[in-house]
């Protein structure tokens, strides 16, 4: 009875009651308007035939477009109504506009170092093309005078957290998607209090959908009473909006402008192995000092700039100017960031690209595999043309459908010769991609649609940095942990119906 009670006045059924009742007021004005039933049939249905075609002309992925059309051509009454009320961008153009403006504003602190950028080229012109990319259309730019480290567990990034914010004298910025009360976050929210007591600017950004079961109402009214200043991304309203799906899935971590973190792991005690609702969860995280931390900096800043509608002085938290920055290099180090606010899909992109020019080898782990034609023929001909593709991805699911919806792509890429390896321990949450011994990718974007298309992401890009070879060192030997699926295993997995259900699912995936 407890468990029923605390359900009933919980935050997320009041949101869902609130939304099957605008559902209900809609069903309700539908039914009012059947007298006119004629004229409202033939006024939508045509709306819907302007809808498709639109839709077949946007230059958008294949999968959107078939998706959409097929729901709306089955559903020629509302398909339409649906498409513009939950298929468009769900940020309004204001937000857009805003957006962009932030971005535009920071551009004096991501300018590239041309001369970084031509040692670049001169020693590999494909990922100085790679990195090139990244610069024009993520819009921070490459940095050598950068040192890094990779965390292979949630538990090792966790304690050098701690020693890394224990240290700080002027400034801590959080992101994260997720936080939960807990060993983990509540161990950070001790120093946090302690150095905004000591006068030391800690900023929180947290993203409200994320974090939607698993903090108070209004919890940032507690940060602030602690004396933190705090942001929360996007909202949740009860309102029927395709918005819902725009949230913030960075997690970034800024020190005094010189030492940053960032990877998969969020503040919640699964990621350290407190509690196990998924078996062993397994994620990882890098560590940036230097001169590469700027661009994780402004990247947060404008975020809370976005958020607050600010338009603030960045310079005293760029690298050096707070406190004395460690200007020595290790490898090639290029933070991104992609958002869902424009038409370039920088995740997904990067990843491609990588697959595209890899040579020998590329490793790849991802929690879910829900991904269109493009990457799914890139992963095969990349096989196909003998390179050593692996991919690995959870024993245990977080969410069942998902899991399923990631074994019905392992079929195809087997054929094609891509090795698949589940970690039976538990659950993967890690993204990663490494090629070639030369570069890496660590960051938050998943091989899915909301990664690519949904959500606010970041990443590191690597080359010929220590973590290269740290990522492929953490890779072989999780993989020893791993069953390495094969076509039999598909056939055991799924039956008939299965594969059929599944097939349809993977039609609509695009939506969700």
């Amino acid at each position: 009875m407890k468990k029923i009670a605390k359900l009933l006045v919980s935050r997320m059924f009041i949101v869902i009651l609130l939304m099957l009742l605008q559902f209900g007021v809609l069903i309700d004005f539908v039914y009012h308007l059947s007298q006119y039933f004629v004229y409202l049939y033939a006024a939508l249905t045509l709306l819907s035939l302007v809808v498709v075609i639109r839709i077949v002309n946007k230059d958008i992925d294949p999968g959107f477009k078939l998706a959409w059309s097929i729901v709306i051509l089955l559903v020629p009454i509302f398909g339409g109504l649906f498409y513009m009320i939950f298929g468009t961008n769900g940020m309004r153009k204001s937000y857009i506009r805003g957006y962009a403006k932030v971005h535009q504003d920071s551009a004096p602190y991501r300018q590239p170092d041309p001369a970084v950028e031509e040692r670049l080229r001169a020693l590999d012109h494909g990922a100085a093309n790679q990195s090139h990319y990244i610069s024009a259309f993520s819009g921070y730019p490459l940095c050598d005078r950068t040192t890094s480290h990779y965390f292979p567990s949630g538990e090792a990034k966790f304690e050098a957290l701690k020693v890394e914010l224990q240290k700080a004298r002027h400034f801590i910025f959080l992101e994260y998607f997720i936080l939960e009360e807990g060993v983990m976050w509540n161990s950070i929210l001790e120093i946090l209090t302690e150095k905004a007591a000591a006068g030391v600017d800690v900023r929180v950004i947290y993203d409200d959908i994320g974090s939607l079961q698993t903090l108070p109402y209004r919890y940032d009214e507690e940060l602030r009473r602690r004396g933190i200043r705090c942001a929360v991304f996007n909202p949740f309203r009860p309102v029927l909006s395709i918005r819902l799906n725009n949230r913030d899935h960075r997690k970034i971590v800024v020190i005094d402008g010189n030492v940053g973190f960032t990877g998969g792991i969020n503040l919640a005690d699964e990621y350290i192995n407190v509690t196990h609702p998924h078996g062993h969860w397994k994620d990882t995280a890098v560590i940036l000092r230097g001169e590469a931390v700027r661009s994780l900096t402004v990247m947060f800043l404008e975020t809370w700039d976005f958020i607050h509608h600010t338009h603030e002085d960045y310079g005293p938290y760029m690298p050096g100017v707070a406190a004395p920055s460690d200007q020595s290099g290790d490898g090639f180090v290029q933070v991104y960031g992609d958002s869902p606010l424009d038409d370039e899909r920088v995740g997904e992109y990067t990843y491609l690209d990588i697959i595209n020019q890899a040579q020998d080898y590329v490793y790849i782990t991802s929690p879910y595999l829900i991904v269109g034609n493009e990457m799914m023929t890139a992963l095969e001909l990349a096989a196909k043309r003998g390179v050593d593709v692996r991919l690995m991805t959870p024993g245990i699911p977080d969410k069942k459908y998902v899991y399923l919806m990631t074994r019905a792509s392992y079929e195809p890429l087997i054929r094609a010769g891509v090795a698949l390896y589940e970690y039976t321990p538990g659950f993967i949450h890690a993204k990663s991609f490494v090629s070639d011994d030369e570069i890496a990718v660590v960051g938050t974007i998943n091989l899915d649609y909301r990664s690519f298309y949904h959500h606010f992401e970041n990443g590191v890009w690597f080359y010929r940095a220590g973590v290269v070879a740290e990522v492929r060192q953490d890779f072989l030997e999780t993989q020893q942990r791993c069953h390495r699926v094969t076509l039999e295993d598909c056939r055991k997995m799924m039956s008939l119906p299965s594969r059929l259900a599944l097939g349809l699912m993977r039609v609509f995936a695009p939506l969700f």
